[in-house]
């Protein structure tokens, strides 16, 4: 055992260089902690307020819309980094060809409604019973039409994406059938009669 005055064989510790350390990280154990003013120079980007606040916040919001920009027209266009969540997947896009590849009641949904509650202010209680009658049927109707056409999709996914999840598809299904074509969004990529 070597005696606390005895030096190791092969020099001294302080002849040995120090190992380098990169910037941002803590100094490992036996390294000197740096000097405050050392590490300030190793940031990569030191923070410096801009001259002009006002041509900055210009500036900032200009970036901004622009990236606002794009990310709609991706969405749009249904690029799958750009869609939300709800949207992303290969049955999810599936199941927006088919409904979009058919001409379906559920389109009209938006202008029965506004049709309907046009109608429902008429006086008369006879044309009220027909209306709310109308109203039933065609909701009915819609969602028949919205679940059939979601068997058809899960068929056609079980097929082609085999382990995909079709949690929630029904609904999808339903809710992209009862807008109207122009108002869908990502825009559909089909045209109505196309084979999917």
């Amino acid at each position: 055992m070597l005696e606390p005055d005895q030096a190791a064989p092969g020099g001294s510790e302080a002849d040995a260089p120090a190992p380098r350390v990169r910037p941002g990280l803590t100094a490992p154990k036996g390294v000197p902690t740096p000097k405050r003013s050392e590490a300030q120079a190793n940031r990569r980007q030191p923070y410096q307020a801009p001259a002009d606040r006002k041509a900055a916040a210009r500036r900032g919001r200009e970036v901004n819309r622009a990236d606002r920009v794009r990310r709609t027209s991706a969405y749009q266009r249904g690029e799958q980094w750009a869609l939300p969540r709800k949207d992303q997947g290969p049955v999810r896009a599936l199941a927006r060809d088919v409904v979009d590849s058919r001409r379906g009641l559920g389109e009209y949904y938006m202008l029965m409604v506004v049709a309907l509650v046009i109608l429902l202010i008429v006086p008369g209680s006879t044309t009220k019973i027909v209306f709310d009658t109308a109203v039933v049927v065609a909701v009915v109707v819609m969602i028949g039409e919205g679940w059939l056409v979601s068997k058809r999709v899960k068929r056609l996914a079980a097929q082609r994406f085999p382990g995909e999840s079709m949690q929630g598809l029904t609904l999808y299904t339903i809710m992209r059938g009862i807008q109207m074509r122009r108002l869908r969004m990502p825009k559909p990529r089909v045209s109505r009669g196309d084979k999917v």
